[in-house]
C-alpha cells in the first residue's frame, strides 16, 4: 500500500516527515547501512533537479537489485543514512555543501535531500555514500538569480519512453549535449508493454502484466532506470519532470480512470492505484518535499526562474481535468461538448495561478510545459474539423482563456513545450480556432518520444494529413528523439533532434529541422 501523508504525519514532528520522505533533517539519528549492502546500491544511479538560484534537490534510491520482484530492490527492513557531497570541482576538493539523509523502506530507500546555500548560475558536482558504498558522480547547475541578465538558456525537452519499444539511444546523444537543463514532460514509464520493439528482446514476465500496484509501478521505474543512457542524461543535468498519462492508466483524467483494467474502474481502487502510481513517481524523480504525494493527490504544478530571460511553468493537464469530451478521447468530428464552458484540462485552480503568474514574471519568455497537444489538431483536410478531445482541442475554454489570457496581458513571448504525439511538429497558436481572423498569439513546439511508437517515419500519411488541414502547423516529423532549445534575449531556436532507429542501440543522432521565434513576433519560421 502507498504511505499517505497522514501516516508521515502520525510519526510525529516536521523532522521525522522530513526523515522519513528522505530529505535532510537536522540532528537526526544516524542508521548505519548493513555490512552486506550489496555490491552496488546505486544501481539506478543519481539525478538532480528543480534548481533554484541557490540550491537543487538531489535523489538517489539504494536497490541493490532494482528488479526484484516485490518492487523494494533488494533492501533489508531497516533504514540507512545515506551522506551526500557537493562540490565545486569534480575531484571533490572544494566540497562546499554536505549532509545526510535517511533512506526508509516506507519510501523504497529513496532519498531526496534539498541543497540550499549554493552560487547562483554555477555548475557543481555531487554524490552519495552508504556504508562503504560511493554512487556514481553526479553534475547539476542552479539558477541565475531573479531578474539577473541572464545571456543564455540552453535546454532540452523530451516525453514518453516506453522499454519494450526500443532503446534509449536518444539519451546517449542528449547528456553529450551542452546544455543547462532537462524537461521532461511525461510518460516516463508506461503501465504496460503496448509494443515490443527490441530487436531479439527477452522480457521478465513479470514485465508483462500491467502496473496497479506500488510494487508495479516501481519495477516499471526500476526497469527504465536500469538504461545506461537515461542514467546518464540524468547525472549530467538537472531536470524539471511532471506527468502525463501512462505513469498512472492510459487516458485517465482527473478522479476516472483511463483504458485499464476493469476492476479498476471502481472509483475507491482507482484512487488507490491512483496513490501507488503518485509514489512511485516521487521515489524515482528528482522531486522536493513539497511533491511528497498527499495519497492519491500530488501538486506538480509550479514554476523556476532563470534570470531575467525565461520562466518555465510546470503544468498538470491529468490530475485536475474533467473527463474527455465525446468518449475516450479518440478522434470525433460532432462534438459540441468539448466547446462547454465548464470543461478544464486545468482545474480553475491551477488556470488562475497560470494567469496570475502572466502578469507578474519580469521574464523575457514565458515558458509551459505541457503535456498534451494544445494547437489544434485537424485530421480532416476538407471542410469537416475531426480532432481528439485527450488533448486541448478537448477543453477549448481553458485553451482560449490561456492564450487570451496571454495577449490581454502583455506576455511578450510565449512558447509552450509539449510532449505525448510522439511526433515532432512546429506550430502557431491562435487565440480562437473557430474564427479565422483570430491573431497568432504564441508558439508550440511538440516533442516527439524518446522509444514510443517503435523506430517511426520521417513523414508518413498522418504527417501529411496533418500538414495538409492544419495551415498553422510549420512542421512534422515521426522519427524518435528529443527537442534541443537555445534561448537569448532576441531568438529562440528548437532544433529536432533524430535517431533513425531504436529497435537496436547505436543508432546516430542527426538534426532533421530547425524553427526560430524572434522577440516580440508570435509564431514561428523555419531556421
Amino acid at each position: 500500500m502507498p504511505l499517505s501523508r497522514r501516516e508521515l504525519l502520525r510519526f510525529g514532528t516536521a523532522g521525522s516527515v522530513a526523515l522519513l520522505a528522505g530529505v535532510s533533517a537536522a540532528g537526526s539519528a544516524r542508521f548505519a547501512a548493513p555490512r552486506r549492502l550489496g555490491d552496488d546500491p546505486f544501481t539506478l544511479g543519481v539525478a538532480s533537479g528543480d534548481p533554484t538560484p541557490d540550491g537543487v534537490v538531489l535523489w538517489t534510491r539504494l536497490a541493490p537489485d532494482p528488479l526484484a520482484p516485490d518492487g523494494l530492490g533488494g533492501m533489508a527492513l531497516a533504514p540507512v543514512t545515506v551522506d551526500y557531497e557537493v562540490a565545486a570541482d569534480e575531484h571533490f576538493r572544494r566540497v562546499v555543501a554536505r549532509g545526510s539523509a535517511v533512506a526508509t523502506r516506507e519510501l523504497a530507500h529513496s532519498v531526496h535531500p534539498e541543497v540550499h546555500g549554493l552560487a547562483p548560475d554555477r555548475w557543481y558536482f555531487y554524490r552519495f555514500r552508504a556504508g562503504s558504498a560511493v554512487s556514481p558522480v553526479g553534475r547539476t547547475r542552479t539558477a541565475p538569480a531573479p531578474g539577473s541578465p541572464t545571456a543564455r538558456l540552453r535546454f532540452a525537452f523530451a516525453s514518453c519512453q516506453s522499454w519494450s519499444a526500443g532503446h534509449f539511444t536518444a539519451y546517449e546523444h542528449m547528456s553529450a549535449e551542452d546544455l543547462d537543463l532537462v524537461v521532461h514532460l511525461g510518460d516516463y514509464i508506461y503501465e504496460r508493454a503496448w509494443l515490443l520493439g527490441r530487436a531479439g528482446m527477452s522480457m521478465d514476465r513479470q514485465f508483462w502484466a500491467e502496473a496497479v500496484d506500488l510494487a508495479g509501478y516501481r519495477l516499471r521505474y526500476a526497469q527504465n532506470k536500469t538504461e545506461l543512457p537515461l542514467r546518464a542524461a540524468h547525472a549530467a543535468f538537472p531536470w524539471l519532470v511532471t506527468m502525463d498519462d501512462h505513469e498512472v492508466d492510459n487516458n485517465w483524467a482527473g478522479d476516472s480512470p483511463g483504458s485499464g483494467i476493469d476492476i479498476y474502474r471502481v472509483p475507491a481502487l482507482f484512487r488507490r492505484r491512483r496513490a501507488a502510481a503518485f509514489q512511485a513517481m516521487y521515489e524515482h524523480q528528482p522531486l522536493r518535499l513539497a511533491q511528497l504525494p498527499s495519497g492519491p493527490d500530488m501538486r506538480l504544478h509550479r514554476r523556476y526562474r532563470f534570470g531575467d530571460l525565461a520562466e518555465i511553468t510546470m503544468l498538470d493537464t491529468r490530475q485536475y481535468r474533467t473527463r474527455q469530451a465525446c468518449g475516450d478521447g479518440g478522434l470525433v468530428t460532432d462534438c459540441d461538448e468539448r466547446f462547454a464552458a465548464d470543461r478544464t484540462i486545468l482545474g480553475a485552480r491551477q488556470r488562475d495561478w497560470l494567469l496570475e503568474g502572466f502578469g507578474a514574471s519580469p521574464a523575457r519568455w514565458q515558458v509551459i510545459g505541457n503535456q498534451v497537444a494544445m494547437a489544434q489538431s485537424d485530421y480532416d483536410p476538407g471542410p469537416a474539423t475531426a480532432v481528439g478531445t485527450d488533448s486541448w482541442d478537448g477543453y477549448v475554454a481553458d485553451r482560449n482563456a490561456v492564450l487570451g489570457a496571454a495577449a490581454d496581458r502583455g506576455v511578450r513571448n510565449l512558447v509552450v513545450i509539449t510532449g505525448d504525439r510522439h511526433e515532432n511538429y512546429a506550430a502557431d497558436l491562435r487565440r480562437d480556432y473557430t474564427r479565422a481572423e483570430s491573431p497568432v498569439v504564441a508558439t508550440e513546439f511538440t516533442g516527439t518520444s524518446i522509444t514510443t511508437g517503435g523506430d517511426g517515419a520521417d513523414l508518413p500519411g498522418r504527417g501529411r494529413q496533418l500538414l495538409d488541414a492544419n495551415p498553422d502547423l510549420k512542421f512534422f516529423n515521426g522519427q524518435r528523439g528529443y527537442v534541443r532549445v537555445d534561448l537569448d534575449h532576441g531568438l529562440w531556436r528548437s532544433d529536432f533532434r533524430v535517431v533513425p532507429y531504436i529497435r537496436k542501440p547505436g543508432a546516430p543522432i542527426a538534426t532533421r529541422a530547425g524553427f526560430v521565434v524572434r522577440d516580440g513576433v508570435p509564431g514561428t519560421v523555419a531556421a
